[in-house]
């Protein structure tokens, strides 16, 4: 599995679009509208498109979330990339494989319930996640923190919710 994410991680772009740029979904600070194209894909079909969560894509499959993600919701999700999955410590993605009920609980850690826009996680010092603990949200400098993860790109609308994009896996305290 480790060899399979790090293959990943070598094939996936990465964006360079500053943290929180307007325009979450093409990362430039031009005000304009994607929320009719996105309007038709939820979730977890914005997030398989985008071809950079496959492993959070084959994560949530695992976990039996897919049907959770592609419903009416909304929902925020800090969602990390396959070079976040990447990251984690040797073994750990196996492990969490292994156990269906604790990758639920790490992936339900990256949702918050409703639509939380930036200019709106901007404002905020944490929020109450799907899994029932709270992340904390620090903002310096224009770099905007979730826990450990620095947020990449914001605003990438769906039928059901947004899309922030994370660097890092965050993982509950237990």
């Amino acid at each position: 599995m480790r060899k399979f994410l790090i293959a990943l991680a070598a094939i996936v772009l990465m964006t360079s679009a500053p943290a929180f740029a307007h325009c979450g979904a093409c990362g430039t600070d031009e005000a304009h509208n994607h929320d009719v194209e996105a309007a038709s894909a939820d979730i977890v079909g914005v997030a398989s498109s985008a071809g950079t969560f496959n492993t959070l894509i084959a994560a949530a499959t695992a976990a039996g979330l897919v049907d959770t993600l592609q419903s009416v919701g909304p929902y925020t999700v800090f969602a990390p990339t396959d070079e976040a999955f990447a990251k984690l410590p040797e073994g750990m993605v196996d492990s969490l494989l292994a156990d269906p009920e604790m990758l639920k609980q790490v992936l339900l850690y990256h949702v918050v319930p409703g639509t939380v826009l930036a200019n709106e996680v901007v404002g905020l010092s944490s929020a109450t996640t799907a899994q029932g603990s709270d992340i904390a949200i620090t903002v310096s400098g224009g770099t905007v923190m979730i826990n450990n993860a620095t947020v990449v790109k914001t605003d990438v609308m769906a039928s059901n919710g947004v899309i922030h994009v994370i660097d890092t896996v965050i993982v509950p305290s237990a």
